[in-house]
């Protein structure tokens, strides 16, 4: 075989091969700290508890592979752990566990169908799609099963818990056997083939002849599908249900898929890798506890894990890292060639791309004219806002011209008024911030920690939070704009670091209580109005200024409309997308400490619920998901009005559930509004 080929079959296959050897070291690693010989026993052990996740990771990398993202994989878990947990099948033999398999891969394939027809026939953004289904789907769980319970017939667990081959074949290695034969034999037909063309470039897919819709549909139905074998999976192995069984999935998932050398953004790799990925992690978890090591370092361990995967897949050919090293060492050999003078430099070598700042957009864009389009693009908010307000006043018998209505609305809005700021403006150049949620918990349990219900030490609760946020901002930005990562991804594995770090700061149990100064700003009343209020106006008056009049401002929309269009015209677009995150994480810790005041203490998880609204107030205000498009007062109408849907919806006694579902549908009837097509 010549060197060619081998180098054709090495960069096929590096990095499974990579992620084997990984393996088998960690396994010994295991084997060895044990100190007994590995078994059948310790086998079945290993298989059995990677199953869920290596079939899940299948069904994610089916969804890459053709240039997509998945969101929903976790709540499609959960959603088919608590049907098949309430016992809407009963009895206890063969056709039960067909039953439920049936069941089971029916609900994963309707999800996927769902989402599937959205990205492929609306042409929605396939990252909104699956992140508003993920929340509408949480919400329906919840409304099946509010808290873990239930009962799943023995005959699943007696069935996939156990050999189909005594001592020889476990039931669980056959099934993700079985995954990966289907695979092997779908990659070698005309849709395989299809698949990768469609991820490695949906344009040139298009041109010659290629029906991009159907691969789409279809990948999202066979994604869902496996969701549903690794629901089922998972139920067998719990014996009950539980709401939120899947919610921590989403991370190990994209992790095991990164791991396993599948490129992100579609058109390289295969679910072989994504399986060895996701035992790969399943191992480090079982490395930390076996050396003692607390379980709050295992989202940690995922976050970094994920994070070194994509950075070593980054050094690979024209990735924006290797990229961004070769003009870092042109630009260091050329100023020690011909001198410091950055002028001079970049007229004698065009070639080279020296940034300079610019705060003048190209002539022929009118900033003025565009601005005012944004801000029509947010009257369909304002009059939703207004028929909310009215539905409110009937349906709650409600004065809604009593400003105690007005005030409560402000005061509410607080939280999404300031993450509209950062979000926003990471939306505005066409990435997305995924670490709010624990960046907002972890910055409210240092604040509580350290001012324990006193404001002696607010000052430097205050500092230390800002410190915080500043290096998780910092963080982010450097992952997307120096090496190149997906925002999506970058900010995932963040938020993963800081669920563990937020875990081992609290031991589990946040403590303490905010500066008494907080939470008068947040319940005192002052000329009859929550002292906040005041401060809101300031700080939309502030935000505005930014994004419309400030060179920072044309210079983030300069980013978002295109990227390598505004390099070329010097804007300091790197710069420009760390700015964003340090803001976005700045706006974080800054709600993080409001909460705390707004409460009277940190709890866990209580950035959740901000994820999904923080994003919907952009799109429902007229903001584009992709970036170049929206207007701060936009945003303002949105936060507005879901904070209005929000006190309905409070007021009117439904479930709780509800409202992820309603919040859910409202993304995406606003993205289908306002959609931007694909060509």
């Amino acid at each position: 075989m010549s060197d060619h080929s081998y180098g054709r079959m090495l960069d096929q296959f590096g990095s499974v091969i990579a992620a084997a050897a990984v393996l088998i070291l960690l396994v010994f690693m295991v084997t060895l700290k044990s100190g007994a010989s590995f078994e059948y026993f310790d086998l079945l052990l290993l298989i059995q508890g990677g199953t869920t996740l290596a079939i899940a990771a299948i069904g994610g990398t089916l969804v890459i592979l053709g240039g997509g993202f998945d969101l929903s994989v976790g709540a499609v878990i959960s959603l088919v752990n608590v049907v098949l947990a309430s016992q809407f099948i009963e009895g206890d033999g063969p056709g039960t566990f067909l039953a439920m398999l049936v069941l089971a891969i029916g609900i994963g394939s309707a999800c996927g169908l769902v989402n599937g027809l959205l990205v492929a026939y609306l042409r929605l953004q396939s990252i909104v799609v699956t992140l508003a289904t993920m929340f509408i789907l949480q919400g329906v769980t919840l409304l099946i099963m509010d808290s873990p319970g239930g009962e799943v017939p023995g005959i699943i667990s007696s069935t996939l818990m156990g050999d189909l081959i005594p001592d020889v074949m476990p039931t669980a290695g056959f099934m993700i056997l079985a995954c990966l034969g289907a695979w092997a034999w779908l990659k070698r037909t005309p849709y395989g083939l299809h698949l990768y063309a469609v991820g490695g470039n949906m344009a040139s897919a298009s041109a010659v002849g290629i029906r991009i819709r159907r691969v789409l549909l279809l990948k999202y139905c066979a994604a869902g599908a496996l969701y549903g074998l690794a629901g089922l999976f998972l139920t067998a192995q719990t014996g009950s249900g539980d709401p939120l069984v899947g919610n921590s999935l989403l991370l190990p998932v994209f992790a095991a898929i990164v791991i396993g050398g599948t490129r992100l953004g579609g058109g390289r790799g295969g679910p072989l890798g994504s399986v060895l990925g996701a035992y790969i992690l399943m191992v480090i978890v079982n490395l930390l506890l076996i050396f003692s090591v607390s379980a709050y370092y295992s989202t940690i361990a995922q976050g970094v894990v994920l994070i070194i995967a994509v950075l070593l897949n980054a050094l690979g050919s024209g990735s924006p890292l290797r990229e961004f090293i070769a003009r870092t060492l042109a630009r260091m050999h050329f100023r020690r060639t011909h001198g410091r003078d950055r002028r001079n430099a970049h007229h004698a070598r065009p070639g080279i791309d020296i940034v300079q700042s610019s705060s003048t957009p190209p002539p022929h864009i009118s900033l003025a004219k565009r601005y005012r389009k944004d801000i029509m693009l947010s009257v369909p908010a304002l009059i939703a806002l207004i028929l909310i307000v009215l539905a409110t006043a009937v349906i709650l018998d409600l004065n809604i011209f009593r400003w105690s209505y007005w005030n409560s609305l402000i005061v509410l809005s607080t939280f999404l008024i300031i993450l509209a700021l950062g979000q926003g403006a990471v939306i505005l150049t066409g990435g997305l911030d995924l670490s709010l949620p624990w960046t907002i918990a972890l910055c409210a349990f240092i604040f509580t920690g350290i001012t324990q219900g006193s404001n002696e030490n607010l000052a430097q609760a205050l500092i230390l939070v800002t410190l915080t946020g500043l290096a998780i901002g910092l963080l982010n930005g450097i992952m997307v704009a120096v090496l190149g990562f997906s925002s999506i991804v970058a900010t995932l594995a963040t938020n993963g670091i800081l669920q563990g770090l937020a875990l081992l700061y609290s031991q589990g149990t946040p403590s303490g209580f905010p500066a008494p100064a907080v939470s008068w700003l947040m319940t005192a009343k002052l000329f009859g109005i929550t002292p906040i209020a005041y401060l809101m106006l300031l700080f939309v008056a502030f935000a505005v200024f930014l994004l419309t009049c400030t060179p920072f401002g044309r210079q983030v929309y300069a980013t978002g409309s295109n990227l390598k269009a505004a390099h070329l015209s010097g804007v300091p677009a790197n710069r420009i997308l760390i700015l964003v995150f340090v803001l976005s994480s700045l706006c974080a810790a800054l709600v993080g400490v409001l909460l705390t005041g707004f409460s009277g203490q940190a709890s866990l998880g209580m950035g959740d619920d901000f994820l999904l609204p923080s994003i919907a107030v952009i799109v429902v205000g007229g903001g584009l998901i992709t970036g170049g498009r929206g207007h701060y007062l936009g945003m303002l109408a949105g936060v507005l009005l879901l904070t209005a849907l929000q006190m309905l919806l409070s007021g009117s006694g439904l479930p709780y559930a509800v409202r992820p579902i309603i919040f859910g549908s409202v993304l995406l009837l606003a993205v289908a509004s306002l959609k931007e097509r694909f060509s």
